[in-house]
């Protein structure tokens, strides 16, 4: 489906980071891999069928570890943070869709229910952090995304919840739960590729939806004639 993403009257974009900007899983799946084979468990594609799809991964070790849940954290955390240069990409074109943004004074900015030490790590890996004007974690708001809460933090010294609308704020991620954030807070939500985690979709009116960023970058040119 081709849709118009005229930008005149667009202020913000605000991106996910793991599986959206980054290419995260790959590292995220070998530590993970670690520190279950460490506690006996089975594989992370097994184990992670015990996940609760509205907590973050990090809020889910409880129901994989248990009351070893805060040790094995810590465990992944410095493993992911020894491995992650190694492992960690960027999608293709994903600069050309920033740069574009930047190029038409978009304000861009970050919302991740990942833990700040890890996303500050990593994100100069792959991106110049000035890039973006905020860049807001997990458990800084008041509540993560799915929230609304989540995207108004990341906002709230931009643009005031009731001025949010589609044409103003977009909210580009790769899962439900940042298309349901956008629509909850009144933005325009925007899909690249799958979910990180293949949660099962939900029939969400008024996404629009891109195999990639290749796909996105694209639509931008063609909605946006020089």
């Amino acid at each position: 489906m081709q849709y118009d993403l005229n930008i005149k009257d667009l202020k913000i974009v605000v991106f996910d980071w793991d599986n959206t900007l980054a290419e995260s899983r790959t590292a995220l799946v070998y530590a993970v891999n670690q520190v279950l084979q460490e506690y006996g468990l089975q594989d992370w594609e097994i184990e992670k069928q015990k996940r609760n799809n509205a907590l973050s991964f990090k809020d889910n070790f409880v129901n994989i570890f248990g009351k070893n849940a805060q040790k094995a954290y810590e465990k992944y955390r410095n493993i992911y943070l020894q491995n992650v240069s190694k492992l960690i990409t960027a999608f293709p074109k994903t600069h050309s869709v920033l740069q574009f943004f930047k190029d038409h004074n978009i304000s861009l900015m970050i919302m991740s229910n990942k833990e700040r030490i890890l996303l500050e790590y990593e994100l100069p890996l792959l991106f110049n952090p000035k890039l973006f004007d905020n860049v807001v974690c997990g458990h800084e708001a008041i509540k993560d995304k799915p929230f609304a809460e989540h995207l108004f933090w990341t906002l709230k010294d931009v643009i005031l919840p009731n001025d949010i609308s589609p044409e103003s704020v977009w909210v580009v991620g790769d899962s439900p739960q940042d298309s349901r954030c956008a629509q909850n807070a009144g933005a325009q939500a925007i899909r690249i590729g799958s979910s990180i985690w293949q949660d099962e979709d939900e029939n969400i009116d008024d996404v629009w939806f891109f195999d990639s960023f290749v796909d996105f970058y694209d639509s931008l040119l063609l909605s946006n004639p020089k």
